[in-house]
Protein backbone atom coordinates (compact mmCIF):
# COMPACT_ATOMS: atom_id res chain seq x y z
CA UNK A 1 0.00 0.00 0.00
CA UNK A 2 1.52 3.59 -0.87
CA UNK A 3 2.03 5.51 2.10
CA UNK A 4 -0.47 8.32 2.64
CA UNK A 5 1.78 11.97 3.80
CA UNK A 6 -0.04 14.45 5.76
CA UNK A 7 0.48 18.31 5.08
CA UNK A 8 0.05 19.87 8.55
CA UNK A 9 0.43 22.88 7.09
CA UNK A 10 -2.29 22.77 4.61
CA UNK A 11 -5.41 25.19 4.71
CA UNK A 12 -3.00 27.75 7.39
CA UNK A 13 -2.43 31.51 6.20
CA UNK A 14 1.20 31.48 4.93
CA UNK A 15 2.32 33.34 8.19
CA UNK A 16 1.63 30.48 10.10
CA UNK A 17 2.25 27.55 8.57
CA UNK A 18 5.58 26.40 11.23
CA UNK A 19 4.50 28.77 13.49
CA UNK A 20 5.11 27.64 16.45
CA UNK A 21 2.28 26.62 18.98
CA UNK A 22 0.07 29.32 20.71
CA UNK A 23 0.95 28.51 24.20
CA UNK A 24 4.78 29.63 23.06
CA UNK A 25 3.73 32.66 20.85
CA UNK A 26 2.53 33.97 23.88
CA UNK A 27 5.45 33.00 26.04
CA UNK A 28 7.01 34.29 23.65
CA UNK A 29 5.13 37.73 23.03
CA UNK A 30 5.31 37.49 26.45
CA UNK A 31 9.16 37.53 26.97
CA UNK A 32 9.60 40.28 24.27
CA UNK A 33 7.81 42.35 26.29
CA UNK A 34 9.91 41.91 29.21
CA UNK A 35 12.67 42.81 26.98
CA UNK A 36 11.43 46.64 26.18
CA UNK A 37 10.40 46.69 30.06
CA UNK A 38 14.10 46.04 30.58
CA UNK A 39 15.71 48.37 28.07
CA UNK A 40 12.85 51.04 29.52
CA UNK A 41 14.65 50.12 33.15
CA UNK A 42 18.01 50.39 31.70
CA UNK A 43 17.60 53.29 30.08
CA UNK A 44 16.02 55.45 32.87
CA UNK A 45 18.17 54.07 35.56
CA UNK A 46 21.28 55.72 33.33
CA UNK A 47 19.33 59.02 33.25
CA UNK A 48 19.35 58.81 36.72
CA UNK A 49 22.95 58.70 37.18
CA UNK A 50 23.80 61.19 34.18
CA UNK A 51 21.42 63.82 35.84
CA UNK A 52 24.08 63.44 39.21
CA UNK A 53 27.68 63.24 36.84
CA UNK A 54 26.80 65.92 34.54
CA UNK A 55 26.91 68.03 38.21
CA UNK A 56 30.11 67.37 38.32
CA UNK A 57 31.50 66.08 34.59
CA UNK A 58 31.36 69.00 32.48
CA UNK A 59 32.72 69.37 28.97
CA UNK A 60 34.98 66.86 26.35
CA UNK A 61 34.93 65.01 29.94
CA UNK A 62 31.63 64.57 30.60
CA UNK A 63 30.78 64.03 27.34
CA UNK A 64 33.05 60.85 26.47
CA UNK A 65 31.70 59.29 30.33
CA UNK A 66 28.17 60.27 28.78
CA UNK A 67 29.07 58.13 25.55
CA UNK A 68 31.02 55.36 27.40
CA UNK A 69 27.81 54.91 30.08
CA UNK A 70 25.14 54.50 27.08
CA UNK A 71 27.14 51.85 25.29
CA UNK A 72 28.09 49.11 27.95
CA UNK A 73 24.07 49.78 28.94
CA UNK A 74 23.12 48.90 25.33
CA UNK A 75 25.59 46.25 25.18
CA UNK A 76 24.39 44.75 28.70
CA UNK A 77 20.88 45.21 26.92
CA UNK A 78 21.67 43.15 23.88
CA UNK A 79 23.37 40.34 26.22
CA UNK A 80 20.29 39.68 27.97
CA UNK A 81 18.24 40.18 24.66
CA UNK A 82 20.58 37.24 23.45
CA UNK A 83 20.45 35.38 26.35
CA UNK A 84 16.52 35.19 25.99
CA UNK A 85 16.69 33.45 22.60
CA UNK A 86 14.70 35.17 21.01
CA UNK A 87 17.13 38.15 19.19
CA UNK A 88 19.90 36.81 17.04
CA UNK A 89 22.44 40.11 16.91
CA UNK A 90 25.57 40.25 14.88
CA UNK A 91 27.57 43.36 15.30
CA UNK A 92 30.96 42.14 16.51
CA UNK A 93 32.62 43.31 12.80
CA UNK A 94 32.17 47.23 14.18
CA UNK A 95 34.65 46.18 16.87
CA UNK A 96 37.84 46.98 14.94
CA UNK A 97 36.64 50.68 15.15
CA UNK A 98 36.86 51.42 19.00
CA UNK A 99 40.59 52.33 18.62
CA UNK A 100 40.83 54.08 15.46
CA UNK A 101 41.89 57.83 16.08
CA UNK A 102 40.28 60.77 15.68
CA UNK A 103 36.42 61.48 14.59
CA UNK A 104 34.36 59.39 12.17
CA UNK A 105 31.52 60.03 10.84
CA UNK A 106 29.18 56.29 10.59
CA UNK A 107 26.13 56.39 8.05
CA UNK A 108 24.16 53.73 8.50
CA UNK A 109 20.30 52.37 7.03
CA UNK A 110 17.54 52.43 9.49
CA UNK A 111 15.35 49.34 9.23
CA UNK A 112 14.47 49.52 12.74
CA UNK A 113 14.54 51.45 16.18
CA UNK A 114 17.11 49.20 17.36
CA UNK A 115 20.00 50.12 15.16
CA UNK A 116 21.53 52.87 16.84
CA UNK A 117 21.37 50.72 20.35
CA UNK A 118 23.10 48.04 18.40
CA UNK A 119 25.50 50.33 16.75
CA UNK A 120 26.71 52.60 19.97
CA UNK A 121 26.90 49.44 22.29
CA UNK A 122 29.81 48.48 20.21
CA UNK A 123 31.42 52.11 19.86
CA UNK A 124 31.88 53.69 23.56
CA UNK A 125 33.12 57.02 22.11
CA UNK A 126 30.43 57.28 19.66
CA UNK A 127 27.18 59.96 19.85
CA UNK A 128 24.19 60.23 17.36
CA UNK A 129 22.57 62.83 15.67
CA UNK A 130 18.52 62.53 16.42
CA UNK A 131 15.38 64.09 16.16
CA UNK A 132 14.45 66.59 18.53
CA UNK A 133 11.65 64.85 20.00
CA UNK A 134 13.73 62.21 21.37
CA UNK A 135 16.21 64.51 23.61
CA UNK A 136 12.88 65.42 25.26
CA UNK A 137 12.28 61.69 26.16
CA UNK A 138 12.07 61.02 30.04
CA UNK A 139 13.91 57.52 29.24
CA UNK A 140 16.47 59.27 27.00
CA UNK A 141 16.99 63.05 27.16
CA UNK A 142 19.35 63.46 30.08
CA UNK A 143 21.60 60.74 29.24
CA UNK A 144 21.40 62.03 25.51
CA UNK A 145 22.21 65.64 26.52
CA UNK A 146 25.05 64.33 29.08
CA UNK A 147 27.08 62.56 26.08
CA UNK A 148 26.62 65.04 23.69
CA UNK A 149 24.23 63.81 20.92
CA UNK A 150 23.28 66.03 18.34
CA UNK A 151 19.86 67.58 17.39
CA UNK A 152 18.42 67.89 13.97
CA UNK A 153 15.92 70.01 14.73
CA UNK A 154 18.22 72.72 13.02
CA UNK A 155 20.14 71.72 10.02
CA UNK A 156 22.49 74.81 10.59
CA UNK A 157 22.73 73.92 14.55
CA UNK A 158 23.49 70.18 13.62
CA UNK A 159 25.76 70.95 11.26
CA UNK A 160 28.17 73.00 13.43
CA UNK A 161 27.52 70.89 16.65
CA UNK A 162 28.30 67.51 15.03
CA UNK A 163 31.50 69.54 13.10
CA UNK A 164 32.36 70.08 16.61
CA UNK A 165 31.72 66.75 18.22
CA UNK A 166 33.76 65.07 15.48
CA UNK A 167 36.66 67.70 16.01
CA UNK A 168 36.48 65.99 19.76
CA UNK A 169 37.47 62.52 18.33
CA UNK A 170 33.77 61.42 18.62
CA UNK A 171 32.56 58.51 16.37
CA UNK A 172 29.59 60.31 15.34
CA UNK A 173 26.60 57.80 14.35
CA UNK A 174 23.88 59.12 11.76
CA UNK A 175 21.62 57.78 9.50
CA UNK A 176 21.27 59.96 5.78
CA UNK A 177 17.36 58.63 5.83
CA UNK A 178 16.65 60.58 8.30
CA UNK A 179 13.75 58.01 9.19
CA UNK A 180 12.85 54.68 9.92
CA UNK A 181 13.38 52.68 5.85
CA UNK A 182 10.04 51.81 4.16
CA UNK A 183 10.71 47.58 4.46
CA UNK A 184 13.68 45.71 5.18
CA UNK A 185 15.93 46.06 2.41
CA UNK A 186 14.43 49.01 1.19
CA UNK A 187 15.92 52.68 1.99
CA UNK A 188 14.11 56.38 1.56
CA UNK A 189 16.43 58.77 -0.02
CA UNK A 190 19.34 60.35 1.55
CA UNK A 191 19.25 63.79 2.74
CA UNK A 192 22.20 65.78 1.53
CA UNK A 193 23.12 66.76 5.48
CA UNK A 194 25.06 64.29 6.30
CA UNK A 195 27.31 64.25 3.07
CA UNK A 196 27.46 68.62 4.22
CA UNK A 197 28.73 67.42 7.39
CA UNK A 198 31.69 65.21 6.27
CA UNK A 199 32.42 67.64 3.74
CA UNK A 200 32.45 70.62 6.26
CA UNK A 201 34.15 68.54 8.94
CA UNK A 202 36.70 66.45 6.27
CA UNK A 203 36.42 63.53 7.86
CA UNK A 204 35.60 59.79 6.34
CA UNK A 205 32.24 58.42 6.12
CA UNK A 206 32.04 54.97 7.34
CA UNK A 207 29.05 52.99 6.25
CA UNK A 208 27.78 50.44 8.05
CA UNK A 209 24.86 48.36 6.06
CA UNK A 210 22.37 46.68 8.38
CA UNK A 211 20.40 43.62 7.08
CA UNK A 212 17.20 42.06 9.00
CA UNK A 213 14.76 40.00 7.78
CA UNK A 214 12.59 40.92 10.51
CA UNK A 215 9.63 43.81 10.79
CA UNK A 216 10.11 44.43 14.36
CA UNK A 217 9.75 47.75 15.80
CA UNK A 218 10.35 48.89 11.98
CA UNK A 219 7.99 51.49 9.97
CA UNK A 220 4.24 51.51 11.25
CA UNK A 221 5.40 48.21 13.49
CA UNK A 222 3.33 47.72 16.65
CA UNK A 223 4.71 47.67 20.16
CA UNK A 224 2.55 45.06 21.22
CA UNK A 225 2.74 42.32 17.67
CA UNK A 226 4.47 39.80 17.45
CA UNK A 227 7.25 39.31 14.99
CA UNK A 228 8.82 35.99 13.55
CA UNK A 229 11.26 34.76 16.29
CA UNK A 230 14.15 35.12 16.49
CA UNK A 231 14.33 38.25 15.34
CA UNK A 232 17.65 38.45 13.26
CA UNK A 233 19.95 41.59 13.23
CA UNK A 234 23.35 41.96 11.49
CA UNK A 235 25.37 45.22 11.16
CA UNK A 236 28.31 45.13 9.04
CA UNK A 237 31.33 47.51 8.14
CA UNK A 238 30.77 48.42 4.35
CA UNK A 239 32.63 50.67 2.17
CA UNK A 240 34.53 54.00 3.76
CA UNK A 241 34.11 57.41 1.68
CA UNK A 242 36.30 60.22 1.76
CA UNK A 243 34.93 63.31 1.87
CA UNK A 244 36.13 65.46 -1.33
CA UNK A 245 34.87 68.35 -1.61
CA UNK A 246 30.80 67.42 -3.35
CA UNK A 247 28.36 67.31 -1.10
CA UNK A 248 26.16 66.05 -3.83
CA UNK A 249 28.33 63.27 -5.63
CA UNK A 250 29.11 62.02 -2.07
CA UNK A 251 25.69 61.99 -1.15
CA UNK A 252 24.72 59.98 -4.31
CA UNK A 253 27.38 57.86 -4.17
CA UNK A 254 26.66 56.50 -0.58
CA UNK A 255 22.86 56.16 -1.72
CA UNK A 256 23.92 54.06 -4.64
CA UNK A 257 26.20 51.62 -2.36
CA UNK A 258 23.21 50.93 0.25
CA UNK A 259 20.77 50.18 -2.79
CA UNK A 260 23.54 48.00 -4.20
CA UNK A 261 24.53 46.19 -1.10
CA UNK A 262 20.74 45.33 0.58
CA UNK A 263 19.76 43.96 -3.23
CA UNK A 264 22.49 41.14 -2.57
Amino acid sequence: MKPVSIDVDAGLPEADKGSPPWPLRVLQWAWLLVLLAWLGVISLAWNAVAFVLKLFLRGALGRRVGCAGIAYGYRFYWACARASGLMRLEAESLDVLRDQPGGLLIAANHPSVLDALMIVARLPRSACIMKGSLMRNPFLGTAAGFAGYVVNDSIRTMVRTSIDRLEEGCQLVAFPEGTRSPAPGQIHPFSRSISLIAVRAQVPVQTVVIETDSPYLGKGWPLWKLPPIPVRFRARLGQRFEPGDDVEQLSVRMEEYFRQELAR
